[in-house]
């Protein structure tokens, strides 16, 4: 019995929404169920208005277009995030400046911030890294008293929480994903979440082309036309509708990831107690939703033994990010401010295990039984 790494699930009502969907005869974008999709975001997550995208990729690009993020100016990120979140900025001539993430939460470091803070600084740029939040309360701080703006990347983290408070809400605009191994998914596509209200008509204008087609089709003007700089951000419908039957099972999917992932925490412990590993921590203020369960080794070498032992019992594991800033592009187009010290050794050690809702308790127990048979021997 093999155990792959991830693995989707078709439901017979996901297939059943989207048929309907293709039958309707609008099945392109901001059709019935891209508006029930976007109203179930914006009473879930606490935003004044969701706008769906065809990837949290443009919902990123989006954002850096809506607050002006231009030539000579800099955001401070993490250098262990996807390309996407560096992407964004460096498509509008701004620099992406990495800086180390916290051993614990593997988040961007709020106490190291300030010090890469210039005249040039425009926006903090926080990832909430597996679900758990980044110290909002700090970086929204460092935020007011240096006049700068912040954009949640909530790319992994649909249904998490920070002092009660959805992820996605703390941002003056939060990119989510809901890209095929995300906890909610429609293959592709994402969500820009819009928290400033003078933001919005703009928002949507950008999304539709650059036209005020949005504003067409509610009857406020009688033709659309080009009214600024935008791009084919929006996706059909069909791929909303998907996405409107996961939120459906949105609390049967969160319940049952959080029992797995418990689950690998409390079979688990004893060996990170003894040394094997460091588990995955989430703080007192945090809700995390399960997004991913790893495993930090003391080293490469360990995590590359424990890895191809469990490839040869059929067990698919996976490593993470290689870090930006040693990428070449990252060397190119971005600035590192201090030391990569966790960054590099968390990128070198992480090791994922499956985790997705129709893993089966049989299947996860052997998993939890490799693992401890891998260091038994």
């Amino acid at each position: 019995m093999n155990i792959p790494f991830h693995r989707s699930i078709v439901s017979k009502d996901d297939e059943d929404v989207v048929l309907k969907s293709l039958r309707s005869g609008h099945t392109q974008g901001d059709g019935f169920y891209t508006k029930q999709c976007e109203l179930w975001l914006q009473e879930n997550l606490q935003c004044p208005r969701a706008l769906l995208t065809s990837s949290g990729t443009d919902a990123l690009e989006m954002a850096m277009l809506l607050v002006d993020i231009k030539a000579g100016d800099e955001v401070i990120m993490p250098s262990f995030t996807f390309v996407s979140t560096a992407n964004a900025v460096v498509l509008r001539g701004a620099t992406p400046v990495f800086v180390d993430i916290r051993n614990d939460t593997l988040n961007l470091d709020e106490n190291l911030i300030e010090a890469a803070i210039t005249s040039k600084t425009k926006a903090i740029l926080p990832v909430h890294y597996a679900g758990v939040s980044c110290d909002m309360d700090r970086i929204l701080s460092i935020a007011e008293n240096h006049n700068l703006q912040v954009i949640e990347d909530a790319a992994h983290s649909c249904c998490a929480s920070y002092s009660g408070r959805p992820l996605g809400s703390f941002g003056r605009l939060s990119a989510l994903s809901f890209h095929e191994t995300k906890n909610l998914s429609c293959g592709e596509g994402g969500a820009l979440l819009i928290n400033d209200h003078r933001l919005i008509a703009r928002a949507e204008i950008l999304r539709d082309k650059g036209t005020n087609r949005k504003a067409f089709l509610r009857g406020e003007v009688d033709r659309y036309t080009w009214m600024d700089v935008g791009s084919s951000f929006l996706p059909s419908d069909t791929i909303a509708a998907l996405l409107w039957s996961q939120f459906q099972r949105s609390a049967a999917i969160l319940r049952d990831r959080l029992i797995l992932a418990r689950r690998y925490t409390e079979n688990l412990y004893r060996l990170s107690q003894r040394g094997c590993f460091q588990l995955p921590f989430e703080p007192s203020d945090c809700t995390g939703n399960a997004h991913l369960f790893f495993l930090l080794l003391p080293d490469e070498e360990k995590r590359s033994d424990l890895q191809a032992a469990l490839h040869k019992l059929g067990i698919q594991t996976s490593t993470h990010y290689v870090p930006l800033h040693s990428s070449p592009a990252g060397q190119l187009h971005a600035r590192v401010d201090g030391k990569m010290t966790v960054t590099e050794r968390v990128a070198s050690t992480i090791l994922r295990l499956p985790l997705y809702p129709s893993l089966s308790l049989l299947e996860q127990d052997r998993v939890i039984e490799a693992i401890h048979g891998f260091y038994k021997r």
